[in-house]
């Protein structure tokens, strides 16, 4: 497996921490998702980068990045974000976000439109309704229902997830998790804290999205998963959803994969995902 370079970047008065997967260009900043981390990007990164020159930030409150008591809405991460970018010193770069990563992704396009050169949209960034955002709460559920728990090792920790993991185990899930364990006083479990996470949502329920939508201007890639997360109709780029989602980013073009789900999104390989991102980028 190709491992990123890991580095510390200036945030809002917080350090973030960045993974690097070094090639020729194009530059894309990628961001993980509600209880992710920038290993979430392994796979990706093993198909695109090189040439891609692949970077990927712990949001605030995720990884090895700063974990501060508040701070944590699309406006605080797109902040962060900005900083990061004016730090590594690339000018505009593609931004490549999944599920809470493409919504900062459209929130750092909209708030600092001179950074960001385009977006890819992993299976994530519509306005959703009460009951759409309530099904995608049951799909991802399993992924938060970890946060806060304890175990006698980061081997039990991962062990756990994985007898609960559906089918497709793979080394970078395995990774993904290893890095997320840490040790406390009582036990062993993920970095995240839940009370930072019901504030993310509670923040994201409250946001115009539509509003957010209207001041994207530039190039815009959506892939979507059209798997559901547990077998049923849980899906976070609904059907209902996806024309609005559409006709509100003009520029907006479309990719269904059809072999993954949200999480397969980028955990699973996937030729066909790979050649979408290098036809977007022109490469």
């Amino acid at each position: 497996m190709n491992l990123p370079a890991m580095s510390r970047a200036p945030g809002q008065g917080i350090a973030i921490q960045v993974a690097h997967w070094p090639g020729p260009g194009p530059n894309v900043l990628a961001v993980h998702g509600l209880t992710a981390n920038c290993r979430s990007f392994d796979t990706i990164a093993q198909e695109t980068a090189p040439p891609l020159n692949l970077y990927a930030v712990d949001l605030r409150g995720r990884g090895l990045s700063d974990h501060p008591e508040t701070g944590y809405s699309l406006e605080h991460h797109s902040d962060d974000l900005a900083q990061v970018i004016a730090y590594l010193g690339l000018e505009r770069m593609v931004v490549m976000g999944h599920s809470l990563g493409a919504f900062i992704a459209l929130a750092l396009a909209a708030r600092h439109p001179e950074l960001v050169a385009g977006l890819i949209l992993l299976d994530g960034g519509a306005a959703l309704t009460p009951e759409q955002w309530a099904r995608v709460g049951a799909g991802t559920g399993a992924s938060v229902a970890r946060l806060g728990r304890r175990f006698d090792s980061c081997a039990s920790y991962l062990e756990a997830i994985r007898q609960a993991a559906p089918a497709g185990w793979n080394s970078a899930l395995e990774e993904y998790y290893l890095y997320d364990c840490r040790e406390y006083d009582d036990g062993f479990g993920s970095r995240i804290d839940p009370g930072h996470i019901a504030e993310e949502r509670s923040n994201l329920s409250r946001t115009d999205l539509a509003a957010l939508h209207a001041r994207v201007t530039c190039p815009v890639l959506v892939l979507r998963a059209l798997r559901p997360m547990l077998g049923g109709d849980e899906m976070v780029l609904p059907d209902q959803a996806l024309p609005v989602f559409l006709r509100a980013l003009p520029s907006a073009s479309l990719v269904e994969l059809r072999e993954l789900d949200h999480f397969g999104m980028v955990f699973q390989p996937s030729r066909q995902r790979t050649q979408a991102i290098k036809a977007f980028l022109g490469i």
